[in-house]
């Protein structure tokens, strides 16, 4: 007979904060995806230095990032675009998401604008339902594409159908 002291199960509470993602982060992001995407949001973080975009971390108590994402001013006039959203595998449905949206539409609000937009792909229902959480609502759909990394290192081309939603700040 099994007790509840014998179990291997505990809850563990650590504090995370949200800073502004580095370059120096990237070899500790391997968890978002591969080496194309990693190369892709070295990229967009050059422009976070010219005040384009923002791209931010969630990160532990000993600086590790374990969700990410980006908000693009230049996409849509009077709003932010949310993109790049990501969270550690392991760590999904802790919350960390959440966060890091609301961390996201706060640095919408301190631009001075007052709309958040995002896509995302029709089968990822579970971000979707993320997002309706959250107060997004779509609003339309339409095509997307991007290169994606195999394991072998082929780069393919990934096709997809994304959900376009918004929110009022």
């Amino acid at each position: 007979m099994n007790s509840a002291d014998d179990s291997t199960e505990t809850a563990v509470i650590l504090p995370v904060s949200v800073r502004d993602l580095l370059p120096q982060d990237l070899p500790a992001c391997t968890w978002s995806g591969s080496d194309t995407h990693l190369r892709r949001v070295k990229r967009e973080l050059a422009r976070a230095a010219a005040g384009e975009v923002d791209y931010l971390a969630v990160c532990t108590p000993a600086d590790l990032p374990v969700a990410k994402g980006g908000i693009d001013y230049q996409v849509s006039e009077g709003a932010g675009t949310l993109w790049q959203l990501a969270v550690m595998p392991a760590l999904q449905s802790c919350g960390l998401g959440t966060l890091l949206v609301r961390a996201a539409e706060q640095r919408i609000r301190d631009r001075g604008l007052r709309r958040a937009e995002l896509a995302v792909e029709e089968d990822n229902l579970r971000a979707r339902a993320l997002y309706e959480r959250l107060g997004y609502v779509a609003y339309g759909r339409e095509p997307d594409a991007w290169d994606e990394e195999g394991p072998d290192g082929s780069i393919r081309r990934h096709e997809t159908m994304c959900v376009l939603m918004h929110k009022s700040l």
